[in-house]
Order: C-alpha cells, then structure tokens, then sequence
C-alpha cells in the first residue's frame, strides 16, 4: 500500500491572536517527539525537509463578508534558520496575519505528517487551508492524500503544479490579429475567476460603416467602430453577462441616429460629416441608460402576468449588479473614447521617444463612494440624507455609486414591496428615501490615439488594479513587448503585427528584462486609492499608495521589478493576471490558483484583462487591407477552444456591417 506524508512547516500566528494551536495530540499512531528547536515532528525522520521550501501563512477573515466590504491583510516575508544542522535551510518564510503588528512571528515553525513510512519516490506541493490562515508545504510519495479534510477542520489540497498554474492561467485566453489596416493591429483578452461561476464577463465587436465623405481620408467605402468592453458583476453573473449580450448594440444604435442625423443635415459641399464631440458622448451615454431602464424597469409592468419562476428569470440582471466599461474607436477620426460605469478601468500606455520607456495615462476614474467627486455629486443630488455614503458606500452597502441593475438602489419603496409581497426579495433599505441612489449613466473621456507611434489601451476589471499600480501595468505590457521581440518571434507565423509594429516604432526600450532591471515605464499616472484620477490630487498621478493586495500581502514595491514579474505568456493580458498573482514567486501564485471558491475570493477578485494594440500596417494610409480586412485567430496566444464566435466578428468571416 503506497502511503503519501504531508509536511507543513507553519509559523504559530494564532498563539499570538489568542488561540492555542490545535496540533496537541497525536494521530495515525506517530508519536510526538521535540528536537531542540522546540519543533513538533509528528514524522520518524526530517529527512523529508526539502531546500527552497516557502512557509506561506495566509491569514482569513473570520467573517467572509469581510473581504467583500474590502477588509484587507499583511504579508511578511522573513528568514528561517537551519532547521536542523545536517538539514538544508528552509530558504523563505512568508506569513499573513489579520494585522501588521502580528505580522513578526516570535517562535519556531511546527511540522506535522499525515502518514508515517513515507514513500520519497516522488514530492508534490500540498494547501493546508486553517479557519485564518493557510500553509504551503510537501507530500512526498505517489499515493493520494487519504482525505480532504483533517481531524481539526482544515481543508487540506493538493497544490497545482506550476504546468497546473499556466493551464489555469490561459484556460480563457483570445488573441486576435486585426488585419484591416485602421489602425488597430492585434487585441488580446483573458479572464480568471474567483467565484463560482465567475461573474465578470467581456465583449469585442468590429462594425464597418460607410465613409459618406471619402475625400475625408482617403477611403472610398468605410471605416471601423471598433468596441471593447469589460464588465464586472457583482451580488451574481446575470447583469454581466446583459452587458455582453447587448450593451455594444444598445450604444451602437444611438450612434447610428446621431451620425445619421449629421449626414441628413449636411449642406453640399461640407467636408466634415463628424458629429460633434458632445453629440457622440451624449450617445453613448443615451445607450447606457436605456439599457439599464430596460434591465431595472422593462420587466415591472408583465410580472402580475408570469409565473414566480419566470418572474425570477426576468429580474435576476435587475436584482443583480455590473460595473461597465466600454470602449469606442473610430478609424476615421482615431479618437479612442471611454465610458466607464462603476470602477472597471482603462489605462493608455504610450512611448516616449526620447527616453524609450512608456508611460501611463488613465483613461477613466473609478467611481465608488471613497470618491470625492463622486460622493460630493451623491450629496448634491439627496440633499438631508447624511447616509447616502456612508463608509465610503452607498447606504453604507454597495461600493459602485454608478452601475448597472442594483435596482434596490434605484426602484421606489412601493415597487420593492410590492415585488416582496407577491414573489420574493428582501424589505428596502430604511435608508431608502429618494431613489434613484445608483444610475448607469457613464464618464466618457477621449484621446487622440496615435498608430505610428505603438499606443496600447489596457482595460480590466478592479480584480486587476487591486494588485497592480497604473504605472506597474503599463511597464508589464511594455516589458512583454520588449520580450516577445527579443525572443526572435520573427521566426511565428503569426507575428508579422509584431515585426511590423516595431519597423513602426523605429528604436524602442533599451531595458531589457532581467532581475536587476525595472519595468521600462516613467513614474507616475497612478490613480489613488480614492479613484481620483492624478494621485494625491494634484494632478500629477504621483500617488505611490501601493494597491490593496499589495497592501495586504505586505509587498515591497522597490523589490517588485527584481523579484516579481516574470514574461513567460504569449498573450499580453494572460500576463498581466500572471503577475498581479506574484510572477515570479511560484509558490504563491500557485497557491493563490489552488484556493477554491469560497475562501479564494478573500484573496483576489474575478480578473478580466483587454489590451489592445494599435499601429499602422502595410498599405495602411493608401486604404489598403492588408490580409483582405479580416480578423483572425491568433492561434499562438488563444487557448484551444476558447475563440467563439459570439466574440465579435462571428466564424471569423470579417466585421458586423452597420445598416446605415
């Protein structure tokens, strides 16, 4: 009979919290010996101590719904003496702890095995999970672990293999090579979850429209709407997954009739059939909130008429919740605008010429009740109502002061009775006073996008940028795109965007990635904590406040660049949620992957990542389409099977044309 041992070596944080340590007594018939340490070896040798062993202590949230209302923790790297003198050192200790001050530990770590006569022929990573914390540590020998759950409640995991952790990683990845010669060449996206199911969710489409003026420039039929979208669901997945069925065709519509409107209203001889620049966001913005009428109101007046079932089906997106963030590209006037709805984020990396580095431009501001725009508008708009923030909430509840659904924020105190009383639900807020609090209407900002210089746009979800700086992003996809030259992808079939981009750029970064260099990005274009676009406030984006994981695992910023990223990914966004995990440092990434839903989401949020890559291709400023103006598979960066063609452009047979 093959028999496995499990050995974790574990610092005792709760004795310092005021629990004794439940490893008192003995079980499968080992005996508890002491070495001068002071270790419990619950093992017949230490022979099983194997070199480059992390000990990773994660402190839990007693409460789970601690995390969600943004409840935070510390991570504390130090050092470990020789275990034994014949024994190699344990060469890293990491440990969490609810707060900094029980971050130091003050006595020897503990070990304990699950089996005795163990077998050394193989050694695989275990996840101890604790009510507070949880444990890294080894199983050595080929049999499985007898079961899943040990005497003192802790959940004990077989940990993923770093191969494990790169599958799970690019599980959902697409790459997509723009052949069209509009000025955007490649987008990459990838999603990890955290919930079960996960609830954010995203959608790309491309729409040809004509060029009712061709000697604008120089293109006699069309041009592109090119939309990206990323929306992160909250309290359920139903109000997400809305969005990507129908918010791109909502906000399209509207700007059909608007640039209609410019067409039938012009004069002969007018140059310029663009609408205005506050028609077009005034557009946008239309189609957002007539979506989220439809979601929150649109099901009200057929309810006495449907089943309870069929009633639930109909208010679940109105009951759940998502933040949206859209973007728009228009190829005739290369202005890139963003509509942001909640706290997703969009963030511009652009290269300076002189200095080879990029840097980091926020394209929207996140918008929660920790705001103070956000919060001043709130109060404007319910005057006498001192709760209508409270804790940096809306109500003292929901974080988003704009989202879509969340109707118990928006519908009267009459209709949420009513829906009690006849279906089901829970009573309004008694804080409920003058709905609507929450509204879809989004911030819409512009740039002007610039191809020949190698622009790049990065959307995501706050899952992302609760890990990572602005600045740190930007550095990330800068230093991916210095690797993915540098590895000679000349060679790929599908990297002719790549070649072509930097021809383009002419010469880029000189900072090549090692463990001594930092990321090739320009200080600053960090958004603070608050969500204020331009840091502490002065505009500048200097604010050096590291994210809230970062926080919470006690990261040291200055070591991050030496010591954190790695670029093992051919697909940008699958490499950016690599190294929001820990990039380098194995282990915690792996560990971080191993958790299941519930308790992984008390250590990350639902990640969902978009970069899209804009630059100039042959034939380009001639109208010519270089790959006959199709939209490919990149198949080097897309996992098997993750392409569909509800992604946009439909079996691959080009855009969506626009019935203009």
């Amino acid at each position: 009979m093959r028999q496995t041992l499990l050995r974790v070596f574990r610092t005792p944080v709760r004795k310092l919290l005021g629990h004794t340590s439940p490893l008192t007594s003995v079980r499968y018939g080992l005996t508890l010996r002491s070495n001068s340490l002071g270790f419990r070896d619950y093992s017949s040798s230490s022979q099983y101590i194997l070199p480059g062993m992390h000990v990773k202590n994660f402190s839990v949230a007693a409460v789970s719904g601690l995390v969600a209302a943004g409840g935070w923790y510390t991570y504390k790297s130090q050092q470990h003496h020789p275990i034994k003198a014949d024994a190699p050192p344990v060469s890293e200790s990491t440990s969490l702890s609810s707060s900094q001050s029980f971050a130091k530990t003050t006595s020897s770590p503990e070990e304990y095995s699950v089996s005795s006569s163990p077998s050394a022929s193989s050694s695989r990573r275990a996840l101890v999970v604790d009510n507070d914390q949880f444990y890294t540590g080894e199983i050595v020998g080929d049999g499985p672990l007898s079961k899943d759950t040990d005497d003192y409640g802790r959940k004990v995991l077989e940990m993923m293999t770093p191969e494990d952790a790169s599958a799970r990683l690019r599980k959902s990845e697409e790459s997509y090579l723009v052949n069209r010669g509009r000025g955007v060449v490649r987008y990459d996206t990838s999603s990890l979850p955290s919930n079960d199911p996960i609830e954010d969710d995203h959608a790309e489409k491309i729409i040809e429209v004509p060029n009712f003026s061709p000697e604008m420039n120089g293109d006699a039929t069309s041009s592109d709407w090119m939309f990206w979208g990323v929306f992160d669901g909250h309290s359920g997945w139903t109000t997400s997954a809305k969005l990507r069925q129908v918010l791109i065709s909502y906000v399209a519509r509207e700007l059909n009739t608007t640039y209609k409107a410019v067409v039938s209203s012009s004069t002969a001889g007018e140059t310029s059939l663009l609408p205005d620049p506050a028609a077009i966001d005034t557009a946008i913005k239309s189609g957002f909130l007539k979506l989220d009428h439809e979601i929150c109101h649109g099901p009200i007046p057929t309810l006495k008429k449907v089943s309870k079932s069929e009633a639930a089906a109909a208010l679940s997106p109105a009951l759940a919740g998502s933040c949206g963030l859209l973007s728009f590209y228009d190829s005739r006037s290369k202005i890139f605008r963003t509509a942001c709805t909640g706290d997703s984020r969009a963030v511009l990396g652009r290269r300076n010429p002189q200095t080879g580095k990029w840097f980091a431009k926020p394209l929207s501001e996140d918008q929660t009740g920790s705001n103070p725009n956000e919060e001043a508008r709130m109060r404007s708009e319910h005057p006498g109502e001192p709760y209508v923030i409270r804790n940096g909430r809306v109500l003292g509840q929901l974080e988003p002061t704009r989202a879509f659904g969340d109707a118990v924020y928006k519908w009267t105190r009459d209709i949420q009775d009513t829906i009690k009383k006849q279906f089901f639900g829970k009573s309004p807020s008694p804080l409920l006073k003058t709905p609507p609090y929450v509204t879809a209407e989004p911030t819409v900002t512009s740039i002007q996008i610039e191809p020949a210089n190698g622009d790049f746009v990065v959307l995501a979800t706050d899952g992302l940028w609760e890990m990572l700086t602005n600045e740190e992003v930007v550095g990330l996809v800068g230093q991916w795109i210095d690797a993915q030259d540098q590895k000679g992808n000349a060679a790929s079939s599908t990297s002719a965007w790549l070649t072509s981009w930097f021809r383009k750029l002419g010469s880029r970064s000189t900072s090549s990635f090692s463990s001594s260099n930092p990321l090739p990005v320009e200080k600053g274009g960090n958004s603070a904590k608050s969500g204020l676009v331009g840091g502490n406030g002065d505009g500048d984006g200097s604010d050096t406040t590291p994210p809230i994981r970062q926080q919470q695992w006690n990261l040291n910023p200055a070591e991050s660049a030496s010591k954190r990223w790695t670029v093992e990914d051919k697909n940008a966004a699958t490499h950016l949620i690599r190294n929001a995990l820990g990039g380098r440092e194995r282990d915690m990434v792996c560990a971080l992957l191993t958790l299941p839903s519930p308790y992984s989401r008390r250590y990350r949020d639902d990640l969902t990542v978009e970069v899209i890559f804009f630059g100039e291709k042959k034939g380009e400023r001639d109208g010519e389409r270089e790959g006959g103006g199709r939209v490919v598979v990149n198949e080097e960066a897309t996992h098997s099977g993750s392409s569909s063609s509800s992604r946009g452009n439909g079996e691959g047979e080009g855009p969506i044309r626009a019935k203009l």
